[in-house]
């Protein structure tokens, strides 16, 4: 039945500060903007596989409360995108962790929502 995942949806706070954090610090490709200026109501990045939607619930009376999931950023290199998010103030929950075919390192976005940074190195 269920052929895919089209989008993950986290809310967001602040939407102008999550969209620059998604922009700028992580550098994903913007997409769709739901409205214009500040009447926007969501934004959308994309990763290559799976779009990141961002939504301020405040817009439609809701509050905002980070998940207690986390979206896993697919990367070539953990260790090297751990050290260039950390040159741009990120900070990580913990060090490198090594599942034994996976190296993964976990940080919050502006908004509380939970990244982690992610490589398979082993068998899937």
């Amino acid at each position: 039945m269920v052929t895919g995942v089209d989008f993950v949806m986290l809310t967001v706070a602040d939407l102008g500060r999550a969209r620059a954090f998604y922009a700028d610090v992580l550098g994903l490709r913007p997409g769709k903007t739901w409205g214009t200026g500040d009447a926007a109501m969501g934004a959308e990045f994309e990763t290559g596989t799976v779009t990141i939607a961002l939504f301020d619930c405040a817009r439609v009376g809701m509050t905002h409360r980070p998940g207690s999931g986390a979206v896993a950023l697919r990367v070539d290199d953990v260790p090297a995108a751990r050290d260039a998010l950390k040159a741009n103030g990120v900070e990580f929950m913990q060090e490198l962790i090594d599942s034994g075919s996976c190296h993964q390192a976990m940080f919050a976005d502006t908004e509380g929502n939970t990244l982690i940074l992610h490589h398979i190195y082993g068998d899937r």
